[in-house]
Parts: C-alpha cells; structure tokens; sequence
C-alpha cells in the first residue's frame, strides 16, 4: 500500500515520472505489500543530488549465531539525509549480525533523489520505505520553541504501529542525528517485561520545566502523574512493543493530549511532550549509555556541550547544533568529531581546529 501512496501523493508529475522510469529500467524490480523494495538500480545522476560515498558490503561475523530479524525504524527526509546515512552506517560498523537488520524508513512524500541516495549508498541493505501522511497532524501540531520539531515528520514516530507491517511486533525507534559505538542487538535484546516502550530515563532532571505554568496550575491537568513517578525520556531512542502499542490504543492516548496542547498551552516542544503525559513513569529504564543525548546543545542556541561521563554505546545530537552543519561551517563543537568519522558525504572535508 505504501508503494502505491508513494506514487499517488507524489509532489509532481516529475516525480511520478522518475518513479515509472525507475521501475522500467530496472527489471529486478519488485514490490513488497506495506513497503517496497527495488533491486539494483543505476545510479542517479541528478545534479542536484547529495553525492555519498558508498558503504562496505557489512556481513554477519563468524560469531554470530541469531538468525533473529532486528527492526529498526527511522524517518527519512532530504534536510536529514546525510545523519540517516551516518547513522545506519555506525549500526552496521558495529553490528555482530548486520546481514540480521531490516530498516523501515519513514518518509511524508516520495523523493526520487533521496531513495536513489540509500540504495546506491548501501545496496546490500535490506529497507523498506512507508510513506507517512502528514494530514494525520497538520491540524494538530501546535507551534514550539524550534521550527523543526513543528514538521509533521518529527510526529511520524507516534503513528509507526499503524504504518509498519502488521506481523512486526517490536521496532527500535531511532533518530537521525545518532550514532552507535556498540552492537544494537544489546539494546534489542532489552527485556520490556509488561511495559510498552523502554528508553533510557533520567529522573534527576526538573519534569516540572517540560510543561508550562498553565499545566501545573490546572488542577485537573496537574494530576495527570498521580501514581507514577515521572521521569524523563529522549524519544530519539526507543524499543516500542508495536504489538503491546497498538492494543492499548497509544497513538489516541497521545493524540488526545495534542488536541489539549491546541486549546491551552501545556507545553513548548514538539512531539516530546505529548509521549511524556502519556508514558512518563510508566516504561522500562535502560541504561544511559544508550542515549548520550543533548550532543546538539540546546534548542535556541545549540552551543556546544561536552560528553557526560560513563560509558557510551549512542551519541545522539538532539539540539538545534547538527554535526553535519557545524563541521561543514569549520566551527565544530568537540563532540562533533565523534560523529565525522561515520560522514559518508562524498565532498566533506571537515576541519580539525575548533
């Protein structure tokens, strides 16, 4: 169903057309029933497409013995492509079993040149692409602190259980700003006992500031967390039971607290706050080595910030500052040399001075 709301939602006439030239070139071609999957393609030639070196052929290790399929879903967008390609290249650099990852791309219109970017970067990856419907949310996203986190895309990971196949039954939900320094099959591996959605939590941090003086005023609203003891989560990393979310009617859960979020104004990011009302003091703690989050600094300004101590398995630059940017200005922060390395950007050329 996704191939074809690719081609019927597509912007132009010349995407459709790029499409169809696509599959007719191509008669390796097949198609999947909640996704596609193309076989090999040539390589695009647009000029105005982002150039990326391609990536080593990844193979299981000989000390692999799952045959276990790990799922990993992230969003897919042109102003975030060069993240998505460092990112799946740290899984891969650093999976026991990368033959054993199926990514399910997330993306709210069909674009040619990104598609083409993923495939000829990493033609063995097994992927598919589902399209998301941004009218889901247009009418329900409420302006934040940061244009970014108001793109209907930032909301696609709410609606993932709808969109992915059925007979997927848990997912790794990762953003495009991280990478991985360790074997993702430990943070698959985590037992979620009875909860829907585990992430690292991080209860020293000040729950009140993540929601208005409006919110905590309301005697109604305030009560909300009676009961459970919320801490915070980074929604940039997490392992959904899709199974468990969709029987307990999660997305209408969250969706009800945005349709609150249009009517008072209870919070000021994006789709974060929403996950927070819902599920805060109510998911399965991982470590905090799976998320070192914050790398992008904050998001006004996005200065640079160090590395927390104790041990890393993700880097993640939540923030305003993105690495890609930032070294490219030759005004990186430090930490943004972790992340250069994984750049499979064709013309990078990134300074060493700060």
């Amino acid at each position: 169903m996704a191939f074809w709301s690719s081609i019927v939602d597509s912007p132009s006439l010349l995407g459709l057309l790029s499409l169809l030239l696509l599959l007719l070139s191509n008669p390796t071609t097949s198609t999947a029933a909640n996704g596609f999957r193309l076989g090999i393609i040539r390589k695009p030639t647009s000029p105005n497409l982002t150039v990326f070196r391609e990536a080593p052929a990844y193979r299981n290790a000989d000390s692999c013995n799952s045959t276990q399929k790990i799922h990993i879903t992230m969003t897919l967008d042109a102003n975030y492509i060069r993240g998505t390609m460092a990112a799946v290249l740290s899984i891969l650099q650093h999976s026991t079993c990368p033959e054993n990852m199926e990514f399910h791309f997330l993306w709210s219109r069909y674009e040619p040149d990104v598609f083409s970017s993923i495939k000829s970067t990493f033609p063995y990856l097994n992927f598919n692409v589902y399209r998301f419907d941004s009218n889901r949310v247009r009418g329900k996203i409420s302006k934040s602190i940061r244009q970014a986190l108001d793109q209907p895309l930032n909301y696609a990971r709410i609606y993932l259980a709808d969109i992915i196949p059925a007979d997927v039954k848990r997912v790794i939900y990762l953003d495009s700003d991280i990478i991985l320094v360790d074997d993702i099959e430990k943070l698959w591996e985590v037992d979620l006992e009875d909860k829907v959605l585990a992430a690292p939590e991080y209860c020293h941090a000040n729950f009140t500031n993540y929601f208005t003086d409006m919110f905590w005023a309301d005697q109604e609203l305030a009560k909300t967390f009676n009961g459970r003891k919320p801490c915070y989560f980074n929604t940039g990393v997490m392992v959904v039971d899709v199974e468990k979310w969709r029987q307990g009617g999660y997305t209408d859960k969250v969706e009800v607290w945005m349709g609150v979020q249009k009517q008072k104004r209870i919070y000021h990011l994006g789709s974060l706050p929403p996950f927070l009302l819902v599920l805060a003091g109510n998911i399965k703690g991982v470590d905090h080595r799976w998320n070192q989050h914050g790398l992008g600094g904050d998001n006004i300004e996005g200065k640079c910030r160090s590395l927390h101590p104790g041990p890393i398995s993700l880097l993640h630059w939540s923030g305003k500052g993105k690495p890609w940017l930032r070294l490219d200005s030759r005004k990186p922060c430090s930490v943004d040399h972790l992340w250069a390395p994984y750049d499979l950007y064709r013309s990078s050329i990134h300074s060493m001075e700060e």
